[in-house]
């Protein structure tokens, strides 16, 4: 067999080492690691080093972080428990080696490739699904936490049933079953939950909920929604536009409405592929222009922000459109429905568009409101396509993060 050689940044976890390793606890250092033989891996990283306890130390030492060189041969090797597997660990003589868990929390933490290689895979999976086929179970035996603290049908639906169909069983928590932030603490739910789960998804209300929880968990963090933005549902929309559309690079995609997450996420997406992306909201309704100025020096999408929805329909490939008073604004929806007059999506604004034009809305949708009957029903509403493919991109998100 040809030798295999992979670039990965690893962890150890030593459940015992000699007095010799803790003499050099506390750094934190950069190695290269090569584990030799014919058929091994190649393997190059950061190594950093976790003991609970030191066979020859007068004290245990507890969760002390070091560094050191390792060397290995075939005769260091405990080959019973196989050769980096799906999840990238090794035994090797009571070392475990894993890959540096990823999280999904900004669209921007990947580059382009690994966005659309996403996206692939989510056609992939939803054509094997879609066709009946249920052999494909990468996580079987493996649970996920999903947290709401804002509820969501589809965002709950969505995730579960795509981690079900998997193989996989999720489990919901309910805003009332940790109350993360008041009852415990979110860095405790993070830790306490990494124990007991593959991987965690959390649906919430401030960003810094998900960046800590991320930042304490030792398993994969999924952005289920914030405040801020919500990354699952433009992967989802991503992939729909490529479906209905041919392609998501060099579109044209207009937002029509509040400047919300949903418009932060757009942002993102616009910082990493190249498509031109408008803004068209009422003055006062902006998105956080750090974002917005974020997209722009990427330099690689046209972004425009502008408070004439009629003007910035003209061309575009998709409408897209959101509630005007998100969860959490209902006390200022009748304020925000007079403000956001004139930016209704309806047959007027959709024929400026023009006849190639699709429609979108991330649902909950309030017809009448933000947008017509007509348009939800229209035959270029690509609306129930979209929110189907939350599972299907949902499950290549995961699918990344778990390495399956």
């Amino acid at each position: 067999m040809a030798a295999v050689s992979s670039h990965s940044s690893l962890r150890i976890d030593a459940p015992s080492l000699s007095s010799k390793a803790s003499s050099i606890s506390g750094r934190s250092l950069r190695h290269s690691v090569r584990f030799s033989g014919d058929s091994l891996p190649s393997i190059r990283g950061r190594i950093t080093c976790q003991a609970s306890s030191v066979a020859s130390s007068p004290s245990p030492v507890d969760s002390k972080d070091f560094s050191f060189d390792l060397k290995f041969d075939h005769s260091d090797l405990d080959l019973s428990g196989g050769i980096m597997s799906s999840t990238h660990s090794c035994i090797f003589h009571g070392l475990t080696v894993k890959s540096e868990k990823k999280d999904f929390l900004h669209i921007t933490d990947y580059d382009k490739a690994t966005i659309l290689k996403i996206l692939d895979r989510a056609k992939e999976v939803k054509a094997l699904l879609k066709s009946g086929d249920r052999s494909f179970q990468p996580f079987k035996g493996k649970t996920m936490a999903m947290i709401f603290a804002k509820p969501s049908m589809r965002t709950r639906v969505s995730f579960e049933t795509g981690f079900f169909l998997l193989g996989g069983h999720a489990i919901y928590l309910g805003p009332d079953d940790i109350q993360m932030g008041k009852r415990e603490e979110t860095r405790d739910v993070a830790r306490v939950l990494s124990r007991y789960n593959d991987i965690i998804m959390a649906r919430v209300f401030a960003h810094q909920d998900i960046l800590d929880l991320a930042k304490y968990a030792t398993v994969p963090v999924v952005n289920g929604l914030t405040d801020y933005n919500h990354p699952c549902q433009i992967m989802a929309d991503a992939l729909t536009i490529i479906e209905h559309v041919g392609r998501i690079e060099g579109t044209k995609v207009v937002y029509v409405g509040d400047g919300n997450n949903i418009v932060h996420s757009w942002l993102l997406l616009a910082a990493v592929i190249p498509f031109h992306f408008v803004c068209a909201c009422p003055k006062g309704f902006e998105p956080d222009q750090k974002t917005v100025e974020k997209a722009r020096q990427a330099g690689i999408s046209k972004i425009e922000i502008t408070n004439d929805p009629k003007e910035a329909v003209i061309g575009a490939d998709v409408v897209y459109s959101d509630v005007w008073a998100s969860m959490g604004q209902k006390e200022e929806a009748e304020y925000r429905r007079k403000v956001f007059q004139g930016f209704q999506v309806n047959d007027a604004l959709m024929k400026l568009a023009g006849p190639q034009a699709f429609f979108m809305h991330c649902l909950p949708a309030e017809r009448g409101v933000e947008v017509t009957d007509g348009v939800m029903e229209a035959p270029n509403s690509i609306v129930f396509p979209q929110a189907e493919n939350r599972m299907h991109a949902q499950n290549a998100i995961m699918l990344h993060l778990l390495d399956a």
